[in-house]
């Protein structure tokens, strides 16, 4: 199973956060699961430390992804603008069409794991929380 991972679920991951969902948590410790980190939840990463609101700031992201060998970072490419949902806001959009190309475009068995209730009530993508 392939699993595109918002920013919360990341970070509250990262940070041991007991707000991250069970099935969350089982499926970021999954060694058998493809994490797939989208470029903007990096982005989102180094915007919220800037801001003091996470603990892990980037560098300390991009070790994790590095030491793990099921995690990969997809780019915001020309796949994902063209399956942007326009019934979102900007960065949840790129996050469900990451989801998207992976599931549609390259026939990846795909869920999201996030909490949002915006992404999980538009339907376009299976939720994992």
């Amino acid at each position: 199973m392939t699993y595109v991972v918002d920013t919360h679920s990341l970070v509250w991951f990262l940070e041991r956060n007991p707000r991250l969902g069970s099935h969350a948590r089982d499926a970021l410790r999954d060694p058998a699961a493809e994490l797939v980190i989208p470029t903007i939840v990096l982005a989102e990463v180094a915007f919220l430390y800037a801001r003091q609101r996470i603990a892990i700031d980037l560098p300390g992201v991009l070790a994790h992804i590095a030491s793990a060998p099921n995690c990969a970072i997809y780019p915001l490419d020309e796949a994902v603008v063209e399956r942007l949902p326009t019934t979102l806001d900007i960065h949840d959009a790129v996050i469900v069409a990451t989801a998207i190309v992976l599931r549609d475009a390259l026939g990846r068995r795909t869920a999201l794991i996030t909490k949002d209730t915006a992404i999980e009530a538009s339907g376009l993508v299976e939720v994992v929380w």
